[in-house]
């Protein structure tokens, strides 16, 4: 017999499924508790509630787990690529070797966007936000490319849509940040892999060391998917409404512009930048950060869902120490991140409230040790989360079931009101 929860309602018992996940996870399953009962659950933030079912990611914030399809975030890090863990993360498995070089070319096919697009973005001031101008021209796209705007699209159309989107957004991305330098838009080398082929847009060399290339490669990789945060749950409730895929995308890129979900890294350099500024050191705002009353906050420490360690800090450490050592950046910002990384990691204060360095952390300091300027690193967040997004999306809409997201309220407002006229007010 199925495991049930019971639930006391007054005199009346009900009986709810339990649902087990494949990891082990426990669900209890509310779905017709309001047709059964007349109540629904009231769960501020969604944050004890499970929207869906999906076969894409797991994370264990307890142990410090994070998997795409099975496969840990170390091995995948360790021995795959960006495109691969993409691919992944789309069609539920690695590719075999013709299936990846067919895979990449799709998304090397599309390095340029319409005319318009490049009109558009040369048309906002230098001085705009790139996720501004990363949100604008995603939903743009969709005044382009009629075909991908249909209500339900083939399975060859989303295969066209993901690769369209993965080959796409970096180039607009690497445009907004041309723009704003005030340079001339910088064509895509096909014959670049997709991380070099970015930098080399952004900086217009086609040397680009491989060192560095790679650390960009597992940083993208690390922000592939994360389970169902802001913005992913974004896409699948805007998609969920049969948006076309260039809104829904457009509607994750705004999610994660908040300074709660990918501004994170861009929060450490504010925070660094206000140390340097001070002129009081990292050891006097550790300090500070102890005491309640100062307001000093220590960010790109801890994390909202990994409660001991966050998997992806460790693997980019590496990577950060590598890209230091081999640019050989000399910048004080970088001097006072890597202090503070040192005395919080020996600091009791710190090791016994679990508060160690984050992905959020390091990712800033390997993006600034790059010379990207800190308002574009929540666009690099967006691009290693794209396929991540179009994941989510893809398997949404394909599952059987597949319905319109609509959660419920508890309405605590005014219950009986009379209209005055607007004269006796």
């Amino acid at each position: 017999m199925s495991e049930k929860a019971k639930l006391v309602l007054g005199e009346k018992t009900v009986e709810l499924p339990v649902f087990t996940g494949t990891e082990g996870e426990k669900a209890i399953d509310i779905t017709k508790l309001r047709a059964e009962t007349g109540y629904v659950t009231l769960d501020s933030g969604y944050m004890n509630t499970g929207a869906c079912t999906s076969s894409i990611t797991f994370l264990d914030g307890e142990q410090g787990i994070l998997k795409y399809r099975g496969y840990s975030i170390e091995e995948i890090a360790e021995k795959s690529s960006f495109l691969e863990s993409s691919y992944l993360v789309f069609y539920g498995k690695l590719p075999t070797a013709s299936e990846m070089k067919a895979f990449e070319e799709r998304i090397a096919a599309y390095d340029d966007v319409p005319e318009g697009i490049k009109t558009q973005i040369k048309a906002f001031p230098k001085d705009a936000h790139p996720m501004a101008v990363l949100s604008a021209n995603m939903v743009s796209l969709s005044a382009y490319y009629h075909d991908l705007c249909a209500q339900d699209l083939t399975a060859a159309q989303k295969d066209t849509a993901i690769a369209q989107l993965m080959g796409q957004l970096k180039v607009v991305a690497a445009y907004a940040y041309r723009h704003s330098q005030g340079k001339e838009f910088v064509k895509s080398n096909k014959s670049l892999d997709y991380c070099s082929d970015f930098i080399h847009m952004m900086t217009g060399t086609d040397k680009v060391d491989p060192k560095v290339a790679k650390a960009l490669d597992i940083l993208l990789i690390l922000h592939v998917d994360h389970e169902q945060n802001c913005s992913t749950s974004s896409v699948r409730l805007v998609g969920s409404s049969k948006a076309n895929i260039f809104a829904t995308i457009s509607a994750g890129v705004d999610a994660l512009w908040g300074p709660l979900h990918g501004g994170a890294n861009q929060a450490v350099l504010e925070m660094l930048e206000e140390i340097k500024q001070s002129g009081k050191g990292y050891e006097a705002f550790l300090a500070e950060v102890k005491d309640k009353n100062s307001g000093s906050r220590l960010m790109g420490f801890g994390h909202r869902v990994y409660k001991n360690f966050d998997p992806r800090a460790k693997i980019i450490k590496k990577a950060c120490d590598q890209v230091l050592a081999t640019l050989g950046v000399q910048d004080p910002l970088l001097d006072i991140a890597k202090g503070l990384e040192e005395v919080a990691l020996k600091d009791e204060y710190f090791v016994s409230r679990k508060l160690y360095p984050n992905v959020d952390f390091y990712s800033g300091i390997i993006y600034r040790a790059l010379g990207i300027p800190t308002n574009m690193f929540t666009v690099m967040f967006a691009m290693g989360r794209l396929p991540g997004w179009m994941a989510q999306w893809k398997e949404m809409v394909e599952q059987a079931g597949f319905k319109i997201c609509r959660p419920r309220q508890i309405y605590t407002g005014d219950t009986k009101n009379s209209y005055k006229d607007i004269k006796s007010r």
